[in-house]
């Protein structure tokens, strides 16, 4: 089904970057002293929980619809199936380019994500019990309605995501290591493509929930590894079906994937709110909840975590409050 070069140069990623910077600001990356007093590290946080959709995705659409209307000037619109980022993603660039939007969402999703697709312009449709299922119909109506299917992974949304780790590693200096949570793989292998462009040694660390390991399955494996489902309240990153383009590069260039517990997701979500007075949602934490659970064998480094996204929904972040 994939047949991607996901090599990238220097010279590429940083023209790509200039395309996203049209419609996408650079985020800030700050190390938090009390954050840092608390793992027992320098630890770096990347906000991508600050842009104008509270989440990285936003970048990869921004590029992607730049070069379908440079391939399909008269293509008449766009569908893609999401758990909420992603779909606002495109939602948003689909409306600056003028395209139509139609994003399929599985039963049961984030409400507060719907709402946000619906008012950035998107026509929503809800269609299966997962993510799989919802994506699966998507390709069937982007037939049947004769739209561009937007997947979820391709090389020009992790070229487009890759300006946030461009501007980490610019902004950071020198880091030990990064932590990035693996919803299908755009992220990571943009820090990764972003990482090797400039000959860093920094080692790449993916993170999953324990609820839904498929690339944490496929990287022990040596191979793709799907789940009979995906059992996590961090819906970013509740994904069954790992894409193969991913794995061939997580598996040959991330140092090792992480699984965390929900439980761990919802105290670093706390920590974040405590220590950064940033609200993520639950992918948006993961990364942290892997450093944690992995401080004593990163004492002493500087480390990154990716922030994600900040999009929590009412009854996450009463969770949170409560616990604080």
């Amino acid at each position: 089904m994939y047949d991607y070069d996901m090599r990238f140069t220097l010279d590429s990623l940083r023209k790509a970057a200039q395309v996203v910077y049209r419609h996408v600001p650079a985020t800030p990356q700050y190390a938090w002293p009390l954050l840092s007093r608390h793992a027992g590290l320098t630890v770096w946080v990347k906000h991508e929980n600050h842009t104008s959709i509270g989440a990285f995705k936003v970048r990869g659409g921004a590029l992607y619809m730049h070069r379908l209307r440079q391939r399909q000037p008269d293509c008449p619109g766009v569908i893609a199936a999401t758990r909420g980022n992603h779909g606002q993603s495109v939602a948003v660039a689909a409306s600056r380019y003028g395209l139509r939007a139609v994003i399929v969402v599985p039963h049961g999703n984030n409400p507060e994500k719907n709402a946000a697709m619906i008012g950035q312009g998107a026509e929503l449709v809800v269609h299966g019990n997962d993510f799989q299922e919802a994506a699966e119909f998507a390709g069937q109506q982007a037939g049947d309605e004769g739209l561009h299917m937007v997947a979820p992974f391709d090389p020009a949304l992790v070229e487009g995501v890759a300006s946030y780790a461009l501007e980490l590693f610019a902004g950071a200096g020198p880091l030990d290591a990064v932590y990035v949570p693996i919803g299908l793989g755009s992220g990571i292998c943009a820090v990764i493509a972003a990482r090797n462009a400039l000959g860093l040694a920094t080692d790449v660390i993916g993170v999953q929930a324990e609820g839904a390991p498929c690339y944490a399955l496929s990287f022990e494996a040596g191979r793709p590894v799907s789940t009979a489902r995906a059992d996590t309240r961090a819906d970013g990153v509740a994904t069954r079906v790992p894409v193969d383009a991913a794995v061939d590069v997580i598996n040959r260039d991330a140092a090792r994937v992480v699984t965390v517990s929900d439980e761990a997701i919802l105290e670093a979500q706390r920590l974040l709110l405590r220590l950064t007075h940033n609200l993520a949602e639950p992918a948006g934490a993961c990364a942290l909840a892997a450093l944690l659970k992995e401080r004593r064998r990163m004492a002493g480094k500087t480390v990154a975590v990716i922030l994600s996204g900040g999009n929590a929904d009412a009854a996450n972040l009463r969770e949170v409050i409560r616990g604080i």
